[in-house]
């Protein structure tokens, strides 16, 4: 544990540690301080500190992101936090690994976001395999363009812009909770530009997914997706006691605008539905497990892609062709984004106040009509 009595800017930057080793360099002058410096070259400041029984240890930022004189300021706030008989590392006294600060995110600043469990597989999959047991204070700018940087060169640059939003939002809350000192995504530029999405799958390759999608319990899915229009897990986590007769009533928690959407089931629809198993003991319709919804679509989509053998697509595609298709049928717009369940466009500001009609009847007729398009395409 190498004592210095003051570490300054030009000292930090000349401390190294042997490959394969880690060093404590003490601050004499702030009891506890130190800066860890490892065999790589990374740097960090953490504090050693007494609360109650045992020593901790808490970190505030890497070097040189968090400068000398940023750290001091840390350690202040840190000795005065312990004074006063508070846990200095925040976040409710977690240990500051990544995923223990990852955990108490989703639960306090995620809890209301419709899209929680996509956030969290997509952390879960890009950072949590990377980050997940080390300090969060001790990744650094550098590491989160090189984590980004992974996720481009594997081809998925949407993705990453996707990672890149998710991560700032989740170390500028640290910072605003005082896990942070400084965000290490701080000017760390979206690694793509996002292209807008306008994909859609032409007649020929609506009946080629539809052929391809096979049995239970991906199949009927695509089908019905293709059949309504819904979002994925509209359909991919529907419940039993969502069909009522012909129509599937979704309440406001299982829609991404938070509003309550009736979809109308057409004859083709149903007769999808009629070919499905009821999973004994279990009220979702599609269902693995019988005790959880349909998920892990990675592999059911590459299997698709096989068999589908066409230009690269994705499964939101489909909503994208219904829409497409029911304009080309002549459905006026507010029909289709009533379909749709959209409150904005057509529906939205002062329209979407004073227009309270459902469009049950145009929107029953519209589907009809789309559901024997697509099975006139699909039985060539």
């Amino acid at each position: 544990m190498p004592k210095h009595k003051s570490i300054t800017d030009l000292a930090a930057r000349k401390l190294s540690a042997k490959r394969g080793q880690v060093a404590d360099h003490f601050d004499a002058s702030y009891p506890g301080l130190h800066l860890r410096v490892s065999g790589t070259g990374y740097k960090a400041w953490g504090h050693y500190f007494r609360l109650g029984t045992g020593l901790k240890r808490m970190t505030f930022g890497a070097f040189p992101e968090l400068s000398v004189e940023q750290a001091h300021d840390a350690w202040r706030k840190a000795r005065d936090d312990v004074r006063a008989g508070r846990d200095p590392r925040g976040g409710g006294g977690h240990d500051g690994e990544f995923r223990a600060v990852f955990e108490e995110w989703l639960k306090r600043d995620q809890a209301g976001n419709k899209s929680v469990r996509e956030i969290a597989a997509k952390l879960e999959l890009h950072a949590l395999r990377h980050w997940g047991h080390r300090e969060i204070a001790d990744i650094s700018k550098r590491d989160a363009i090189e984590l980004l940087d992974r996720i481009v060169d594997a081809g998925k640059a949407t993705q990453a812009c996707r990672v890149h939003t998710h991560l700032r939002r989740l170390f500028n809350w640290c910072v605003e909770r005082d896990i942070l000192a400084v965000s290490p995504m701080a000017n760390v530029p979206k690694p793509a530009d996002e292209v807008s999405r306008d994909r859609t799958l032409n007649d020929d390759e609506l009946a080629s997914v539809w052929r391809a999608a096979g049995g239970y319990p991906y199949g009927p899915v695509v089908e019905l997706l293709a059949l309504t229009g819904a979002r994925r897990d509209e359909i991919g986590r529907l419940r039993w006691d969502e069909i009522k007769g012909n129509e599937i009533h979704l309440s406001g928690a299982r829609t991404k605008n938070g509003e309550a959407h009736i979809i109308p089931l057409s004859k083709p629809a149903l007769a999808v539905l009629d070919t499905v198993p009821h999973i004994a003991g279990s009220g979702f319709v599609f269902t693995v497990s019988g005790d959880k919804p349909l998920n892990g679509w990675g592999k059911a989509k590459e299997r698709l892609d096989k068999a589908a053998d066409i230009a690269p697509w994705r499964i939101h595609d489909i909503r994208r062709t219904v829409a497409t298709g029911l304009q080309k049928l002549k459905v006026p717009l507010t029909v289709t984004e009533a379909i749709l369940g959209h409150t904005s466009g057509s529906r939205g500001g002062i329209v979407g106040v004073y227009q309270r009609h459902d469009y049950a009847e145009e929107k029953r007729a519209a589907l009809e009509a789309w559901g024997a398009h697509v099975m006139a395409l699909v039985e060539g």
